[in-house]
């Protein structure tokens, strides 16, 4: 008989609690896929990825004691990998070339449609924004934030934040388009 999430947090967060390494650890891969989903998000590749991964990791384990059992331990988490994707983005705001889509290199590798409209795919090209509007994206369409705290968060005009939005949507409609173009060439 196996046991659910909740009992085996039940055990391991006590022990998280007092420095434990292995259920640190244990933590860790439980969780890594959950938390990873998030930081790729807002990240320009994998190595990016980790590292927001790392860090979240990092804050989770020097701010357990700040959870509160009662609340969904998936949503605390999800709330610090956030957090700490958007520190990161600020962070190296400085160093981030803002470029357009059209100036990215396009995804070229040959998918059939289903293929395509897959996840990983998605989350390429969505990875392919501009650093500012790919956080505004996932902050606003993926992970629920308002305009407004969406400004508030990376100190930007709400107007701001609609713009970019409203960009990256343009962006991922035309990246869409053309990797449909791009597609049907395969077979002209």
């Amino acid at each position: 008989m196996s046991k659910t999430e909740g009992e085996v947090l039940d055990v391991l967060l006590p022990k998280c609690l007092k420095q434990d390494r292995g259920a640190q650890r244990e933590l860790y891969r439980l969780f890594y896929g959950y938390a990873m989903s998030v930081c790729v998000r807002y990240s320009q590749d994998a190595e990016e990825a980790k590292d927001v991964l790392n860090d979240g990791f990092l804050k989770v384990f020097t701010r357990l004691d700040q959870y509160h059992p009662p609340k969904p331990f998936k949503g605390w988490l999800r709330r610090i990998m956030i957090n700490t994707a958007l520190d990161n983005y600020r962070h190296n705001l400085k160093n981030y070339h803002l470029q357009d889509i059209d100036q990215a290199a396009p995804a070229t590798d040959p998918f059939d449609v289903e293929q395509q409209l897959n996840y990983e795919y998605l989350i390429a090209l969505v990875q392919q924004l501009s650093p500012a509007y790919r956080t505004v994206f996932n902050l606003y369409a993926i992970d629920g934030y308002t305009h407004e705290e969406i400004a508030e968060t990376l100190g930007i005009a709400v107007g701001t934040s609609k713009s970019n939005l409203a960009k990256a949507r343009a962006n991922l409609r035309e990246a869409l388009q053309r990797s449909k173009i791009d597609e049907h060439k395969q077979y002209v």
